[in-house]
Order: structure tokens, then sequence, then C-alpha cells
């Protein structure tokens, strides 16, 4: 296979894993807020095991989880919004700290004419302040998108309003992002540094996925693979 990352006219970004380094910062915030509102230990382990098996879903499917399925309690609107809330908190700092992937400049430089969009299982209005605030939203001219929405429904709102084009590419590092951009015909890369996946390696080989690792590799490369 020829990588030629020239050739896209939309590149979708997932954002945790793959733009920023925060896949460990949500996690430990995934367990924080569980304690927080009184989880034993074993239950807030049991909500990051969740949330580590379903990377790239929505925080708002992972509480409803938590909230049936560990915790045995009702799925109020204020149960989950208290959720919602503390684990907000808990992230902002780490999300503002947490490392920029090396090489999203000359990716950028690369494919000016590329409609850049991010795709992300947080929510989007977080998502939104928080690049506005490292001052990174206006590389992703195509927009920041996130929960409550899920993938695929972005990506099938976002193909039927022309937003994202043909040929485009998918760059992301969970199944579900695979999944997401396989259902909606996109080509798709997976970054493989930063992901949580436990058996990535053996995921990428049953479904011949190209696998590099991370976004500078990705434009070294092109041209070249």
């Amino acid at each position: 296979m020829k990588l030629d990352i020239t050739k896209y006219k939309t590149i979708v970004f997932d954002c945790d894993g793959v733009v920023l380094d925060s896949n460990v910062v949500k996690t430990e915030a995934y367990f924080r807020t569980a304690k927080n509102l009184g989880a034993t230990d074993l239950q807030a382990q049991a909500l990051v095991e969740y949330h580590v098996k379903l990377g790239g879903i929505s925080r708002y499917h992972k509480f409803d989880y938590y909230l049936r399925e560990i915790l045995f309690q009702p799925v109020t609107e204020k149960a989950i919004q208290a959720l919602l809330d503390d684990f907000s908190q808990e992230l902002e700092t780490g999300l503002m700290q947490c490392d920029l992937a090396k090489g999203l400049f000359d990716l950028r430089t690369v494919t000016p004419n590329a409609n850049w969009m991010i795709l992300s299982g947080g929510d989007q209005q977080e998502i939104q302040t928080l690049f506005a605030k490292r001052k990174i939203d206006h590389m992703f001219d195509g927009g920041l998108f996130g929960s409550p929405d899920n993938k695929d429904e972005v990506l099938a709102r976002e193909i039927a309003n022309a937003n994202i084009q043909f040929p485009a590419l998918f760059l992301g590092d969970s199944k579900y992002d695979f999944e997401a951009a396989d259902r909606a015909k996109l080509d798709f890369i997976f970054l493989s540094d930063w992901t949580e996946v436990p058996d990535w390696q053996e995921f990428c080989a049953v479904n011949k996925l190209t696998i590099l690792r991370n976004i500078a590799q990705l434009v070294s490369f092109n041209g070249k693979v």
C-alpha cells in the first residue's frame, strides 16, 4: 500500500489518543469521579474497565451503564448530571496540560486543501472550549464534534450535508473508531502510541488495518508506505 495523505478531501481525527495524549487523563478522571460520588474502589475500577473496553463511546452511555449495571441504581437525569458535572471538573486541568500530538502542524501544511474534523466520544461543548483555549480550533475547519451524538450519527449527518467529502480518512486509536469509519466507508489508519486497547495488535491484524505510531510518523511516511 502506498500512503498518499494528500489525496484525501476530508480527514477525521479522533481526539483522545490521537490529537491529544489524554487517554490516561480521562481514565483517571472516571475513577476519581466515581470515588468522589461515593463508589468503592471496586466499583470505580469497574467503571474504568468498562470505559477502556468501550474506548470512543460517549460518557453518557458509560455513566448510564455504571448506574444500572455496577451500582444497580435508577438512571435518573439528576444522577447522570451529577456524574457528568464532576467528570468535567476532573478533566479540565488534565486536558489543558496533556501533550499535543507531534507533527500535527506539519500535517496541516502537507494537507492545506483537506477539510479537517474532530470526532470524539467526549462532550462536544467541552471539546470546542478546550480547543479554543489551546488555540488549535482553527485547524479543524470541518468542525469539532462529540457527544451526546455518537460517531455513527455524526458521520452520517456530515456525509449527508457534504461536510465530509470523499476520499476521506479517519485517524483513530480504538475499535469503535474503526467500526464507525468502516460503516461510513472512510479509509482508516490506527495510531498505536497512545491507545488503551489491550489487544490492538490482534484487532488490527484481524481487520487488516494500516498501523502507524502517531501523526508524526504519518507525515514522515507520506508517499513512502
